[in-house]
């Protein structure tokens, strides 16, 4: 069992930064592939980014490529997801997830999730 608890998430202006953080507990983290998806109001749950066990390989929806970096310690039980450049349409509640896949791209795939963090992006 893994249990997942996101935080970071707020209001920010059109532009700006926010990293939303995913602390995991139990002590078998790095066996994970984790995942960060988004679910938009009215909208079904997307993918965002993905990273494997060692953080040796990331995965990006094409919407925030470019923008978003995904990255973990496993030090800290922790997976985070760096957002740069936010977009209105970048608003939703953020959800990490982990998998025991080598990684996921799709809901399906994920076997623990948060409660997720809002997101808010003003124009």
């Amino acid at each position: 069992q893994v249990q997942l608890v996101e935080s970071g998430g707020g209001l920010v202006q059109a532009g700006g930064s926010l990293r939303v953080s995913c602390v995991a507990s139990g002590r078998t983290f790095s066996s994970y592939a984790m995942g960060w998806f988004r679910q938009p109001p009215g909208k079904e749950r997307e993918f965002v980014a993905a990273i494997n066990w060692s953080g040796g390989r990331t995965y990006y929806s094409d919407s925030v490529k470019g923008r978003f970096t995904i990255s973990r310690g496993n030090a800290k039980n922790t997976v985070y997801l760096q957002m740069n450049s936010l977009k209105p349409e970048d608003t939703a509640i953020y959800y990490c997830a982990a998998t025991q896949r080598r990684y996921g791209l799709e809901v399906r795939e994920y076997d623990y999730w948060g409660q997720g963090t809002q997101v808010t992006v003003s124009s």
